[in-house]
């Protein structure tokens, strides 16, 4: 009996993706720092720098076999854009609208309060 490594897809040998938790419009949270954004794009695992990874204090470093996510993310103080795994992430359900000045450019909020991708209409 063999043991089957789970990050690793046995049909082609190659790295097993998972399907990613949270979409392109959703809005969400981070597990432990005072931020929220919302997500413009998703790699389905670490697809940073290494300087950038290693960057991170080990204690709290994520996996790479993850999804990460771009988000335009925004706290108390600013707004900036993040890149962070899924392990720490959480959906924000506040329900609060997000301020970040990008936002406009790629999402309509809707009656509901839901971000959708803006309609890119050829020029």
């Amino acid at each position: 009996m063999t043991h089957q490594d789970t990050n690793t897809d046995q049909t082609t040998g190659g790295p097993a993706f998972r399907i990613a938790k949270f979409g392109i419009g959703a809005v969400v949270r981070h597990r432990i720092y005072p931020f929220r954004g919302i997500v413009f794009d998703v790699d389905p695992v670490f697809d940073n720098t290494e300087d950038w990874w290693l960057a991170i204090p080990e204690a709290v470093r994520p996996r790479k076999d993850q999804p990460f996510y771009h988000l335009l993310a925004e706290n108390a103080e600013t707004e900036y854009v993040a890149y962070v795994s899924e392990q720490n992430l959480l959906p924000d359900t506040s329900g609060e609208a997000l301020r970040h000045a990008g936002i406009g450019e790629m999402f309509v909020r809707d009656d509901t309060g839901i971000y959708r991708v803006r309609d890119r209409a050829p020029n």
